[in-house]
């Protein structure tokens, strides 16, 4: 079963998520919040944010437990970008993007394979 969760527009460049999603995409999720508690960049408390949303969304309404739960997916997209102007000297302007970012993550399950004795 998969789990997902997304946010959008996010005030940060998808360049600088892509090196905190690149991290934790396919580990557990236990292992995943250790990393990003003690990730020193900005967008570890983004993701952060996201995953734990992600999980309680997993045990409240899908009733999973959260120590079964791997992510399968991470990425961050570029959102749309804000063209801003600040003035230079001799008159000329300097141009500013405020580039934001959107977060898609999917959480899935282990799959365990359960043995049977032909007994």
């Amino acid at each position: 079963m998969d789990i997902r969760a997304s946010v959008r527009y996010l005030p940060i460049s998808a360049q600088k998520l892509r090196l905190v999603c690149d991290q934790i995409r396919g580990r557990d999720v236990e292992e995943a919040l250790t990393i990003l508690t003690f990730m020193p960049h900005k967008g570890s408390d983004l993701v952060l944010t996201l995953l734990k949303s992600a999980i309680s969304n997993a045990e409240e309404n899908f009733e999973l437990n959260s120590q079964d739960l791997f992510i399968a997916d991470l990425q961050a997209n570029e959102g749309p970008s804000q063209r801003r102007v600040k003035a230079g000297a001799r008159g000329r302007y300097k141009p500013r993007v405020k580039r934001t970012a959107h977060l898609n993550l999917m959480l899935r399950e282990y799959e365990f394979e359960e043995t049977t004795d032909g007994a």
